[in-house]
């Protein structure tokens, strides 16, 4: 990394722009935020069209902003598969949890898994892996915010970790769900804009030199991302992308803030429409990238010096000002993903550990942000996206199949459910961590250890279906009240 290789006066008054508008608009709405109602899920009072941009706005993290169109510029067409896959799955949440999952009348996962069995170990058992799922998606960002300050300012990376941390902290704390809604639902029109406005004019300035790449072997798709197992490691990476999103909690926690089942319904295919736009704008400014000659190993940060490398000549100003909205844009992922992934987790502390008044829930908020800052401080460097992708396998490992088992299916018992997410936690967890320990000895298996939703995601519907069937004798007998109310519009509920 070249401390403070990108430092210009523009690229650092965009990103101070971002940060002051982020603490405004969060400053506004806190004057609307007093209830527990207000903090943990805007008291169910988000539109569909603000809540999918909010949606859209915390999902787009700086794994989609910077780490899609560095792995396209890396791997090429086998890399699509990651906006493919983090679209797509919010496809699968429309079809089977949606609607049904803010008929439950939740405020969070494990709020849901109580309603459903009422067993307060299964509860405590799905805060662990909440918390687990948030902390593993929030490391990386904030390690990302560290680095990118570091490249633009050249100031350390303790730096940008501990001020995204503390923004975003102060932001959470002064008016939880309503008030990051606000901020959220802005960063990603910004965001979209960040990454949209470069490709427009880059396009237009480079004409035909723009999609030169098309022309070399970098875009035949079937390589694979350099493990060594090119069409398996690619199914993983669907797998995990596809399924991970209906487990994400901080995903899952916006659609309580919908006024009922349809709006939830509605949001959903606002966000589709919204990603789609947003990712086919990533994987230009992916090829762009490439045509232009950045380093395929030059990690998550290569798309920041594009506009530069791109355009220079009469054309250099152009450059300078693309590159200033580019990190702007990546700013606002860093605090957009952030801020939401700490709502979830202090959504579940306040309510789950402490009594859950506001007060808890702010507490809950400083605690939450505690542990990824600390480990955040302690990372070295790596490619963002595909850190990321461990939670999205860890969540389709677990909170997929608990939700749609137990939406679908009134046979899973309490034992099933628990069992199924122990298992599947179990095994991506530990092929993650044999994966970090065995380093390059895993050899051919390493794909493996980094991308195991292909093993851990059917272990873990399959036991929970066994374990089910085992223990089918203890199946509630309020189950079938509790899945009319789910399934059933005239049962709308509202807490």
């Amino acid at each position: 990394m070249n401390s403070g290789l990108g430092a210009s006066v523009p690229s650092a008054v965009a990103v101070g722009l971002v940060v002051l508008a982020t603490v405004l608009i969060g400053a506004y709405g806190q004057r609307l935020s007093r209830t527990t109602g207000d903090f943990l899920v805007a008291s169910r009072m988000v539109g569909p069209t603000w809540n999918a941009a909010a949606i859209s706005g915390e999902y787009l993290s700086a794994a989609s902003f910077l780490g899609v169109a560095a792995l396209i510029v890396q791997f090429g067409a086998d890399a699509l598969w990651y906006p493919i896959g983090f679209t797509a799955g919010y496809l699968a949440l429309l079809l089977f949890v949606a609607a049904p999952l803010r008929r439950s009348g939740a405020y969070t996962v494990p709020d849901f898994a109580q309603i459903r069995w009422g067993s307060l170990r299964l509860r405590r058992l799905a805060t662990v892996v909440v918390l687990v799922i948030v902390w593993l998606y929030l490391v990386p960002q904030l390690h990302g915010a560290g680095l990118l300050l570091q490249y633009l300012v050249g100031v350390p990376r303790w730096v940008g970790v501990v001020g995204v941390a503390l923004v975003v902290t102060a932001s959470v704390v002064a008016g939880g769900m309503r008030s990051i809604t606000f901020v959220q639902a802005f960063q990603y029109w910004l965001k979209l804009s960040a990454v949209a406005v470069p490709v427009v004019v880059m396009i237009a300035l480079l004409r035909g030199d723009a999609f030169s790449a098309l022309d070399t072997p970098w875009a035949a798709p079937g390589l694979g991302f350099g493990g060594g197992a090119a069409l398996p490691e690619v199914y993983s990476v669907v797998i995990a992308t596809f399924l991970g999103t209906m487990g994400l909690p901080h995903v899952l926690v916006r659609f309580y803030t919908n006024s009922g089942g349809g709006a939830a319904r509605r949001t959903t295919v606002q966000v589709i429409t919204l990603l789609v736009v947003f990712y086919f704008c990533t994987v230009l400014l992916g090829l762009i990238s490439r045509s232009a000659g950045a380093d395929p190993a030059g990690g998550d940060l290569v798309i920041l010096g594009v506009p530069a490398r791109a355009l220079d000549g009469s054309a250099a100003t152009a450059g300078t000002v693309l590159a200033a909205m580019i990190a702007a844009g990546a700013v606002a992922a860093f605090l957009s993903a952030s801020s939401g992934l700490l709502v979830a987790a202090a959504g579940v502390i306040s309510t789950d550990v402490l009594p859950g008044r506001v007060r808890d829930f702010r507490v809950a908020a400083v605690l939450g942000v505690l542990v990824p800052v600390a480990v955040a401080l302690g990372a070295g460097g790596t490619d963002i996206v595909r850190v990321v992708g461990m939670a999205f396998g860890l969540a389709a490992s677990t909170f997929c199949p608990l939700l749609v088992l137990g939406i679908w299916w009134r046979g899973v018992t309490v034992a099933g459910a628990a069992a199924g997410m122990l298992c599947g936690g179990g095994l991506a967890l530990g092929a993650v961590t044999a994966g970090i320990v065995l380093g390059d000895r895993a050899g051919r298996w390493s794909w493996l250890l980094e991308q195991p939703a292909v093993i851990s995601v059917p272990v873990a519907f399959a036991v929970m279906i066994g374990v089910s069937l085992a223990t089918r004798r203890t199946v509630r007998p309020e189950v079938d009240a509790v899945l009319a109310r789910l399934h059933l519009p005239g049962t709308l509920h509202h807490r």
